[in-house]
């Protein structure tokens, strides 16, 4: 099976510079990625350094905490696509998946959905802080808000995405709406199971490697 084309090819660091960029854009040709995600400050140069190319441009918002207002989300996400954006990761509201507060999570993902009607938009959800009941809560909240995807991970929290993790959401998906797994997918096997498990999208940063039949020694 070929990974390139489950591949996001991230890069969210604060580090980040515009010749990282350059590079990550350059790498996601190469391979030809299905996406590369960036930041929102950056998603103008990627839009520019991947005209012509089959690539998508993926960005964040509320990233990493999804403790912002669901108006400010909403905002971000709208300028993002605005700058050329095929595609939108937003985070939620943690602590009220943790209250169990689903309905304000479903209203949280729905107030980004109607800014962003006609682009991809990914829900993540941060499973290593979630219960098992916790994380199919939230999973059931977003797809009610109207997510193309459910994610599981930013890659910034104290844990990634698991097989385990993945297959529980698709269990509780049931078709509606699709998955991407995040956060520690460092080796081809890793990529493999996550896709056996219900994965049709896998962010890291480490996509080079994977395609290589390589370790990635990147973070996320």
């Amino acid at each position: 099976m070929k990974l390139a084309p489950y591949i996001d090819h991230t890069l969210l660091k604060a580090t980040a510079t515009s010749a990282d960029i350059r590079a990550l854009c350059a790498e996601a040709r190469e391979h030809s990625f299905y996406a590369v995600c960036v930041n929102p400050v950056f998603v103008p140069q990627a839009v520019a350094e991947l005209e012509g190319s089959t690539v998508k441009v993926a960005t964040v918002c509320g990233f990493p905490l999804g403790a912002v207002s669901s108006e400010q989300k909403a905002v971000e996400a709208r300028l993002s696509v605005e700058a050329g954006a095929h595609e939108v990761d937003m985070v939620i509201h943690i602590g009220a998946a943790l209250e169990g507060s689903w309905d304000s999570v479903e209203a949280d993902v729905r107030a980004v959905r109607r800014a962003i009607p006609e682009h991809v938009l990914k829900v993540i959800i941060e499973t290593c802080y979630l219960s098992d009941d916790q994380k199919r809560g939230a999973t059931e909240a977003a797809v009610r808000g109207g997510a193309d995807f459910v994610k599981t991970s930013t890659g910034f929290g104290t844990g990634g995405a698991t097989p385990a993790d993945v297959a529980l959401m698709r269990d509780t998906i049931a078709g509606r709406a699709q998955i991407k797994a995040a956060g520690g997918v460092r080796t081809p096997a890793d990529a493999h199971e996550m896709i056996a498990a219900g994965a049709s999208r896998l962010g890291t940063s480490g996509g080079v490697a994977l395609v290589s039949g390589e370790q990635s020694s990147e973070g996320y």
